[in-house]
């Protein structure tokens, strides 16, 4: 359960500056969700680490099927709307649509050769140009050729000029001010207003951002609308077979139109079920790989099924509490200051890490993991558990004690919880977090989400007013991030911000190197902790049940899935 959102998500080095990772709700997940076969052993998280059984094609049998385990079966499907930034979408359509750039393991960012021949920036009559030149092989599956009519029908949905559309984010695509063909229809010519230095984010799987054709973008209604319940065009080397609202399953088959390499496996079947069942599910061996997350039980139950093994890495994720600041009982920041400082995030990382092989170490920063580079506890002491200075901020704001629970103007402080259905984690987390702001005068109602509506129906609706889950990092510090922080974006489930905010991300993006790049990211960060919408909690292992003869898929760290590469040994 992750959620590109968008990151979504929101999820982390990197491309034009060497900054590593940030975090992008563009992926977000709810948890307990969902190495190598020594990965019992404890050792080192790593921001760069990666283990997927990498292995050479030759090395692997043509054929098979592979099953995944996600979490929720979507409604919108299309990764690029606001609705579709949850990282099940992500996953289901990754070996369907077209990335243009790939990264590795350090977040390095290179041309998809299947869908790109060459991508450049330039300096023209002092603006940035980008200019991309497409493989002319690369089509749509109606036939339809891959060109920079879809570029700019993209670029014009996702650029926020038109509120109609409702996309996960215009981090980028703002800051174009045309594109126009180039040599031919295979070149798109991109210019733009301002220098954006991680234009490599637009139109990458990393980003959750891929190309969507022009026949369905080209309008609002299109956009809003193509892709609810169907994904009716892709261009990748699987195709859709069945989607199966009944039996909760995706089916994608490999696509004999595919101009690439040949994918080894025949099929990937993707089954939404709770992460509760998840590991039962992998011991019975009806799935082959899923993301366990930081969930004790499943853990274990891995390491005891035969032929199974641990793939873990570290990366950008982070596990977080969101706090709704267009809830009227939210709307002060000085009232979500208090509530951050009545969270004992120490006593939360010990409980949800235990017996996991992972360092339960606080998070003190928004935009970076603590072994990125930069990483810096720009806090201010709100970090700091200290329910004699939430009570202060909660007395100052006019909310009195009456008995156990606080009132201000006859309303009583009661915040509503959502948590999702059959989440072992979350369940633990909502009932620590309820005690902990009882003895500061707060109520916390629990409010159970069901199956796929965790997202769906409250926190992509902002119908909460406190949400745990983690967000999934991209290899893109501050386009990345902008999603799940800027004023008015589609991802930013807390409703807060700031101007600061904005300027500072605004600036890690425009920065010429990576020591400019690092101070606006930590300046952002300290604004973030003014605003008070999103508490950090700790960073969240990337766990990974998997069969052990699975080869080049599992826990990614920053790296991404090279889906006609995936296979079983021989």
């Amino acid at each position: 359960m992750g959620r590109l959102h968008h990151r979504t998500a929101l999820l982390a080095g990197l491309t034009a500056l060497t900054l590593s990772l940030t975090l992008c709700s563009c992926a977000s997940q709810p948890d307990g969700s969902p190495g190598d076969a020594m990965a019992s052993v404890p050792r080192s998280p790593k921001s760069t680490s990666t283990d997927v059984n990498p292995r050479d094609r030759a090395q692997l049998r043509q054929g098979g099927t592979l099953n995944l385990a996600i979490a929720q079966f979507s409604h919108q499907w299309s990764p690029i709307h606001a609705d579709g930034t949850e990282s099940s979408t992500g996953s289901v359509t990754k070996p369907l649509l077209p990335t243009f750039f790939r990264s590795d393991a350090a977040g390095t960012q290179t041309p998809n050769p299947a869908y790109l021949q060459d991508a450049h920036a330039e300096l023209r009559d002092g603006h940035q140009v980008v200019v991309w030149t497409l493989n002319p092989k690369a089509h749509w599956s109606d036939g339809t050729p891959i060109t920079w009519r879809d570029i700019e029908a993209d670029w014009r949905a996702m650029n926020g000029k038109d509120p109609a559309y409702k996309s996960s984010s215009s981090t980028g695509f703002e800051l174009v001010s045309s594109v126009v063909p180039g040599k031919d229809d295979f070149q798109a010519v991109m210019t733009f207003d301002q220098p954006f230095s991680e234009w490599q984010s637009m139109f990458n799987g990393a980003a959750n951002a891929p190309l969507l054709p022009a026949s369905r973008v080209s309008s609002p209604d299109l956009f809003n609308t193509a892709y609810l319940d169907a994904i009716p065009v892709t261009a990748g080397p699987f195709k859709v077979e069945k989607l199966d609202p009944a039996t909760q399953t995706v089916t994608l088959v490999a696509d004999p139109a595919w101009w690439g390499d040949k994918p080894l496996l025949d099929r990937i079947v993707f089954h939404a079920m709770t992460p509760a069942t998840m590991a039962a599910a992998f011991g019975r061996g009806d799935i082959d790989l899923f993301n366990n997350g930081p969930d004790v039980a499943g853990y274990e139950a891995i390491k005891r099924t035969k032929g199974a093994v641990v793939r873990r890495a570290g990366g950008p994720d982070f596990r977080q509490l969101t706090l709704n600041g267009r809830s009227p009982l939210l709307t002060d920041a000085t009232v979500r200051q208090a509530v951050f400082q009545a969270i004992d995030r120490d006593a939360i990382a010990r409980e949800d890490l235990k017996g996991l092989d992972w360092p339960p170490t606080t998070l003190n920063n928004h935009l970076l993991v603590a072994n990125q580079n930069a990483y810096r506890d720009n806090s201010l002491g709100l970090s700091r558990y200290d329910p004699a200075e939430a009570r202060r901020k909660l007395d100052a704001a006019g909310w009195k004690l009456d008995g156990d629970v606080r009132h201000k103007d006859g309303r009583e402080l009661n915040l509503r919880m959502v948590v999702p259905a059959g989440v072992a984690t979350a369940q633990t987390e909502a009932a620590t977090v309820t005690g902990m702001l009882k003895g500061v005068g707060v109520k916390v109602t629990t409010v159970q989400a069901g199956a796929n509506e965790f997202f769906d129906k409250y926190v992509n609706r902002q119908d909460f007013d406190l949400a745990v889950y983690a967000l999934l990092g991209t290899p893109f510090p501050a386009s990345g991030s902008r999603a799940s922080f800027a004023q008015n974006s589609g991802n930013n489930h807390s409703g807060t911000g700031s101007a600061a905010v904005d300027a500072a991300l605004d600036r890690a993006a425009a920065a010429p190197d990576a020591a400019t790049a690092s101070e606006a990211i930590n300046q952002a960060d300290a604004e973030l902790w003014k605003v008070a919408g999103m508490l950090p909690l700790y960073q969240r292992p990337q766990l990974y049940g998997a069969r052990a003869n699975l080869a080049n898929i599992g826990a990614q760290g920053l790296s991404d899935i090279v889906w006609e590469n995936v296979g079983f040994e021989k």
